[in-house]
């Protein structure tokens, strides 16, 4: 019985604790500071008055000099970086959706990380959502423009995305065959080359000449120390060497029976 109570326990504190998970506090924020934030912002991005290449090429300095103007006039703080993405999206959302007519009411979700407010927009040539996304601390993270897609131009992008997909994929797989019809003569490459290599390999004989011309260079020592002693000889006993017989030396292999 006692488990049983226990294991009860147990599930009620599991529920109630994901409970309170699930009921995070959300960030509180007002309504009418948020929509004169929004407008404020959305006025100077749609004005064209700076650019995101003017920001990115201005120095820290006076990034900050910019952003601190920016938040005096619009009381919103936002990063140098942020502004400038958002100036670009703002340009290619002009591109995609035609020019900037008007926009509706703004709509807020709070959650426990930030607000987003978005605010239905109408363009030249299609509907979009304008949309803003808030921290806890009320800086502005990022302003994007949503465009609206017809049923047919989703239809076309998802034809477009999966014919590119099956093209590259065709191309990949030709590539591929090409490679491995090149692989059978990779066998006949390797034997011309061990051939070219055997077929080089005998041009080092030559190579005795030096043993031959060390043996003549050995007999010449030989005679020429034979004429030395015999001069010598008749020196000592004061006749000439006319008597003597000039024969070459050849040393024997000696006899390894001998001691």
């Amino acid at each position: 019985m006692k488990k049983k109570i226990s294991l009860v326990v147990a599930v009620l504190v599991l529920v109630l604790g994901l409970a309170g998970c699930g009921n995070a506090k959300t960030v509180s924020y007002d309504k009418d500071t948020l929509i004169q934030s929004c407008d404020a912002v959305f006025d100077i991005i749609e004005s064209g008055s700076i650019t995101s290449d003017q920001i990115t090429e201005m120095s820290d300095w006076n990034q900050g000099y910019l952003m601190a103007q920016f938040e005096s006039q619009t009381g919103v703080q936002m990063e140098a970086d942020t502004f400038a993405t958002a100036l670009e999206g703002w340009k290619a959302s002009l591109e995609e959706c035609g020019d900037y007519e008007s926009h509706k009411d703004y709509e807020f979700e709070a959650s426990s990380t930030g607000v987003t407010v978005t605010a239905p927009a109408t363009f030249s040539d299609r509907s979009a959502d304008l949309e803003f996304v808030f921290d806890e601390n009320m800086t502005l993270e990022s302003f994007t423009v949503n465009a609206h897609y017809g049923m047919s131009e989703i239809l076309e992008k998802a034809g477009l995305n999966t014919l590119l997909g099956m093209g590259t994929v065709f191309v990949m797989l030709i590539f591929m065959s090409f490679i491995i019809s090149l692989i059978k003569y990779v066998p006949a490459l390797l034997n011309g080359t061990s051939k070219k290599k055997k077929e080089e390999a005998p041009k080092a004989a030559p190579a005795p000449a030096v043993a031959a011309a060390v043996e003549e260079a050995e007999e010449m020592d030989d005679t020429e120390l034979v004429a030395v002693i015999a001069a010598a000889i008749a020196a000592t006993e004061g006749t000439t060497t006319d008597g003597f017989v000039v024969r070459s030396i050849k040393r024997r292999k000696s006899n390894k029976w001998n001691a």
